[in-house]
């Protein structure tokens, strides 16, 4: 809902990649491409691949990004389609994001993308992030209202641990929860998010429970 909050989150993404080592990244629904357009320019970084069903944010990300060296290079591909279907040049990365991505979906097909992501891909190291619908008041909606129009859900804190802690059971992860923006000392902050990292990668980090910078 605002500019500051936005960077906010890219940061604490990428602070989150460097963290785990990745050098190989995927940013699933990638968007306009506002991750990418930081990560790109990052040695640390040396494949990354942004997946997207919307052809209209695509063409923005490829605008953006076209006069970059990493498009020419190689080091960043651009890939139209859903990231709900398998594909197999998407497995094997280091890593997998998704900002601000999962609630655009049908609760529905979230088993979908447990699977595809969790089983078909595995990642070392998967972040998301989600808005905090406790949140919302501040911003003067009504507990049925969305941030956006294109919402399906958005989750409360315990609904958000709940989903991520079963996944991490389930599919042999570790998690590390993050909150992103200034707290309200009731409601928590405007975003949410949660680093997975597999139970055979080292964890360069112990700590239980990440705060980004506040915005």
């Amino acid at each position: 809902m605002d500019d500051c909050l936005h960077d906010a989150r890219l940061s604490f993404v990428i602070g989150g990649l460097l963290d785990s080592g990745a050098e190989t990244v995927l940013d699933l629904g990638c968007g306009s491409g506002a991750l990418l357009k930081r990560a790109i320019g990052r040695g640390e970084f040396a494949r990354i691949v942004g997946v997207e069903a919307s052809d209209e944010a695509l063409a923005v990300a490829r605008r953006e990004l076209a006069g970059h060296t990493g498009m020419a290079d190689g080091k960043l591909t651009l890939i139209h389609g859903s990231y709900l279907e398998e594909k197999q040049e998407l497995a094997g990365f280091d890593a997998a994001v998704l900002v601000e991505t999962i609630e655009h979906l049908d609760p529905r097909k979230l088993s979908t993308l447990e699977r595809t992501l969790f089983v078909a891909y595995r990642p070392q190291t998967v972040i998301v992030t989600t808005p905090n619908k406790e949140y919302n008041k501040l911003y003067g909606l009504a507990d049925h209202e969305f941030r956006d129009p294109d919402h399906r859900f958005e989750w409360t804190r315990l609904k958000f641990r709940s989903w991520a802690q079963r996944i991490a059971r389930s599919y042999g992860y570790r998690t590390i929860f993050g909150n992103i923006g200034e707290a309200h000392p009731a409601l928590g902050s405007p975003t949410q998010a949660v680093r997975f990292t597999r139970d055979d990668c080292d964890l360069r980090s112990q700590s239980a429970d990440q705060e980004a910078p506040k915005s």
